[in-house]
């Protein structure tokens, strides 16, 4: 049981009671908990149960609490109840949780409130006694990494500050030092308004939605939850692991250490600098930096590499430069996309298709996890390396989660997220960075001339169209194509010999994201045509 220190006051139960604020924590029996304030002094952590105030009536039955419009939620141990009105009168808006994190605007949206809330909720639903709190460079991320800090010593819990930060350290730190997991306070690319919580939970696992993160919102909308405070307050220390980080991946990229590669990247002023540089001058790279400093108010360009007109400079300075690779870092450093030495864009799903050679040679177990959007070369090349494809849906934790549960070599998205399993399942645009490095000093070859045999379809780029009604849209496109082979994977994806596409809708927003490819560029103009013709009409 949690222990606690404050009672509300009087006040608080009368104005509680004019909100008709009824919070009635339960048993997984549906029986009533009553409170017992000697176990408040036990210092041993229990599953977390937030007081329940008195209520005029003890109805337990659900039918009961429907009628009187209150809204059903759920921790890891126990649930709980909360009335539609405390809803409206709580600070914090339910939007803000995200699929993958807990994202919005500073301060109308993410603010100190928001992270104390989230924090502490966290905490309870792992349950936790150490977790690990980073932060990017945002204007912002101060402010809310004290709220975190403090929140977490209220309720008790041993925090390891590793201060600014990229989030794959974050994740790195809580997948080597065995933390119960980490919040990482980053909007990674997002405008610099942004500001959101990633939560990682042991061993590297980002929560998401649905999953973990829909029981961690149900705790922090509980008013109560700011309340929760415990006798045995917790304490901060600082953990410095970079040069434990930079030391592991030196010794795992020896090959890379002298062999000349100029490198031109483009930091985009965030966070990718505090890593890569210390790691690129260990391994003797020449390196042109492009905006290595760090500021998040980013003033050169967005820092999303997916945005070709963020990439268009990179690409201008590698010709120039006559360098061998172009890299370009997302705002946390999650991701990194690569420009060969012509200038042109590699997308993750060719990047994907160059390194399974590499990834499965020596491998039993050579499952790899792959973006539906990816294109079919991927497929070829894992069968002509004995390789077993996974065709997974979009999202990256989804994918982070596979390689750890269920084994398998590595996983990539076409946002650019990639995670292998020799890295602790961490999705690095660092590591993924050395690993194509790696594979152009192994193969003796430019990276245009791994790629271009890879490149034998035609593709568009994902489309987007804002609708009325994305639902119908899907149905009516997948009646249309029913003679297709039809994959239920996210959306609808239909394929045919010699072409096929997907046609997604948006978790955020009214709109549906068009993919193709083709194995000639008339039959993808055409499809492409049709199918938009279809989603506008």
């Amino acid at each position: 049981m949690l222990q606690q220190t404050k009672r509300l006051h009087s006040h608080t139960h009368k104005q509680n009671h004019q909100h008709n604020h009824r919070i009635h924590m339960l048993r997984r029996t549906k029986q009533n908990i009553p409170v017992n304030e000697n176990q408040n002094k036990r210092r041993r952590r229990k599953p977390v149960r937030l007081r329940h105030q008195r209520t005029t009536r003890r109805e337990t039955r659900k039918n009961a609490h429907t009628h009187m419009g209150l809204k059903e939620g759920r921790g890891e141990n126990f649930f709980f109840w909360i009335t539609t009105s405390e809803r409206r009168c709580f600070g914090i808006n339910p939007d803000v949780f995200k699929a993958y994190d807990v994202r919005g605007v500073y301060p109308s949206e993410i603010n100190e409130e928001v992270g104390v809330a989230v924090a502490k909720a966290f905490s309870f639903f792992l349950n936790a006694d150490r977790l690990v709190v980073g932060r990017d460079a945002r204007v912002s991320s101060p402010l809310l990494h004290k709220a975190v800090l403090s929140a977490l010593i209220e309720v008790g819990v041993e925090v390891c500050d590793i201060g600014v930060c990229t989030t794959p350290l974050l994740s790195y730190s809580v997948a080597k030092k065995g933390f119960a997991g980490g919040i990482m306070i980053s909007a990674s690319h997002n405008p610099p308004e942004y500001n959101a919580f990633k939560l990682i939970r042991s061993p590297c696992i980002q929560l998401s939605s649905p999953g973990g993160l829909d029981e961690v919102k149900k705790l922090a909308l509980n008013p109560g939850i700011k309340e929760e405070v415990k006798e045995r307050r917790g304490r901060v220390e600082e953990l410095s692991i970079l040069g434990e980080y930079v030391n592991e991946l030196c010794d795992k990229f020896v090959e890379i250490k002298g062999a000349g590669l100029r490198v031109v990247v483009d930091y985009g002023n965030g966070m990718g600098s505090i890593t890569a540089k210390p790691v690129f001058e260990k391994l003797g790279v020449e390196v042109i930096p492009l905006y290595e400093e760090v500021d998040c108010t980013f003033p050169n360009h967005p820092a999303n590499p997916v945005d070709e007109r963020n990439v268009e400079e990179l690409r201008k300075v590698v010709v120039e430069e006559e360098a061998d690779l172009g890299l370009a870092f997302d705002g946390d450093a999650d991701r990194a996309f690569c420009v060969d030495e012509t200038g042109r864009i590699i997308y993750p799903d060719i990047i994907t298709a160059i390194l399974v050679p590499f990834e499965l040679r020596g491998r039993s177990d050579k499952r790899v996890y792959y973006d539906l959007r990816f294109s079919r070369v991927v497929e070829d090349v894992l069968k002509k390396n004995h390789g077993k494809g996974v065709m997974m849906r979009v999202g990256n934790p989804f994918y982070k989660e596979k390689l750890l549960r269920e084994g398998g070599v590595f996983a990539a998205e076409l946002s650019g997220h990639m995670m292998f399993q020799d890295h602790y399942c961490i999705d690095d645009g660092l590591y993924s960075a050395l690993k194509v490095m790696r594979a152009m000093i192994l193969s003796k070859k430019k990276l245009s001339e791994m790629a271009k045999p890879l490149m034998r379809y035609y593709q568009s780029p994902e489309i987007s169209v804002r609708v009325a009604k994305p639902d119908a849209i899907l149905q009516r496109v997948k009646r249309a194509f029913s003679d297709g082979r039809l994959l239920d994977i996210d959306g609808v994806y239909v394929e045919y010999p010699d072409w096929w596409f997907s046609l997604r809708k948006s978790n955020t927003e009214p709109v549906v994201r068009l993919r193709l490819e083709a194995d000639s560029k008339e039959k993808l103009e055409e499809m492409k045509e049709k199918i938009l013709g279809m989603i506008k009409g």
